[in-house]
């Protein structure tokens, strides 16, 4: 996932696929700790993904609130 695929994302597209994100790290961060969690990275590369959307959907919500 780069940003230039999440910035043609609509902004509803956006918090779902951060909802999808936040669920992968919950799961991921439970299974790290029982000790079942086979590729560390994925934690590592799931929260920049989770950062990486808020930051798109964050450069979306700027202009609507300079418009106001």
């Amino acid at each position: 996932m780069n940003a230039s695929e999440l910035r043609d994302k609509t902004p509803d597209q956006l918090r779902e696929q951060l909802a999808d994100l936040k669920k992968e790290q919950f799961n991921l961060r439970f299974q790290a700790a029982t000790g079942q969690l086979e590729n560390p990275a994925r934690m590592k590369l799931a929260r920049r993904n989770a950062a990486r959307v808020l930051t798109i959907l964050n450069e979306k919500a700027a202009p609507a609130a300079d418009a106001e």
